[in-house]
């Protein structure tokens, strides 16, 4: 069943020769194995660097593709970054030139507003001290209130700039309402009341009208004849010739009819000086002038006419109100107005 051997055998081959071929054989197919692996693994290995060379090559490429275009860009923003440059420099110029304009547009509406409010400052404390001037001439608070009242309107519009002003202002307002003062325009009124009702004063030596009796008979419807209207108007005269009445002052009976004039316009000037001391403030020499003409008015004048009486009534109120008071002066007011307007 072994053939092979024996042939082999038979033909004079060595056994151990044909297996070394054997091996050798084998040898040799494992080694073409081994190059073509090698060899393929070589193609494959050379394959893959060609591709990461060209990969590196396109990549490459494209870097310096993207370097040229980076330093484009580079360029594009420094050009960009210059002309922004340029352009704050500019914009800062501006704005600093537009910060001065401000300011000084700033100054100028202020140096504006301070010279307004000095006018007005300088308006008011003139008005307030022509209004102070009035009230010491006609001793009456009045104009001082009125003018005290207007400066408080102007300065209420001007803010609160002036708000001190403002408070000194009203501080003075309430300090002349509450002080006590003399109606001096009710007094003047009033004297001048009396020194146009002294013409209708009957003085003390008037004579009386004819009696009611001899009136009735002038009104009778009969006439009788001639002697007898003749003697009652002799009677009638010689009725009027002789008065009786009482007159407590002697120097009334001396006063002739014709230098009752005279008495009246001495009344008046009396009454006269009065108005004028009062105007001048010289209150003791009005009270004076006052309590004369009373008691001219009590000597010459007939006491028991009503009007007589109500004049003399309207004369004591007169001189009751007549009275030394120092009309409230508003030093403060323009103390705070030229402090002011000093700027200070």
């Amino acid at each position: 069943m072994n053939p092979a051997p024996t042939d082999n055998v038979e033909a004079g081959i060595d056994p151990n020769a044909s297996g070394a071929v054997v091996v050798a054989r084998g040898l040799m197919y494992a080694m073409v194995v081994i190059a073509s692996v090698a060899l393929i693994a070589s193609v494959l290995l050379w394959q893959k660097l060609s591709n990461i060379q060209e990969q590196l090559a396109r990549q490459s490429q494209e870097a310096g593709t993207n370097a040229i275009e980076a330093r484009a860009l580079a360029k594009q923003a420094e050009d960009r970054s210059r002309d922004t440059a340029a352009r704050q420099t500019v914009l800062d110029t501006r704005l600093a030139e537009v910060a001065l304009q401000r300011s000084q547009v700033e100054e100028l509406i202020q140096n504006l507003s301070r010279s307004r409010d000095e006018n007005m400052l300088v308006d008011i404390e003139s008005a307030l001290r022509l209004a102070q001037q009035q009230a010491q001439v006609t001793g009456s608070i009045d104009p001082l209130l009125a003018a005290l009242r207007s400066a408080d309107q102007r300065l209420e519009r001007a803010g609160p700039r002036l708000a001190r002003v403002r408070a000194a202002v009203l501080r003075d307002v309430d300090r002349i309402k509450g002080a006590p003062t003399t109606d001096i325009p009710g007094l003047l009124a009033r004297i001048d009341e009396i020194a146009r009702q002294i013409d209708e004063l009957p003085l003390a030596n008037a004579v009386s009208p004819a009696s009611p009796a001899s009136a009735r008979k002038k009104e009778a419807p009969a006439k009788p004849v001639w002697w007898d209207q003749l003697l009652s108007d002799v009677r009638d005269e010689a009725r009027n010739l002789v008065r009786v009445s009482r007159i407590d002052s002697p120097e009334a009976v001396l006063v002739a009819p014709d230098q009752a004039f005279f008495v009246r316009e001495n009344l008046k000037l009396k009454l006269l000086n009065a108005r004028l001391e009062v105007l001048s403030r010289q209150v003791d020499n009005a009270r004076t002038d006052v309590g004369n003409a009373g008691a001219a008015l009590r000597r010459y004048f007939d006491m028991n006419s009503r009007r007589t009486q109500a004049a003399l009534q309207q004369l004591q109120q007169v001189q009751s109100q007549l009275r030394v008071t120092e009309l409230p002066r508003i030093d403060e007011t323009l103390a705070v107005l030229a402090t002011a307007a000093s700027g200070r």
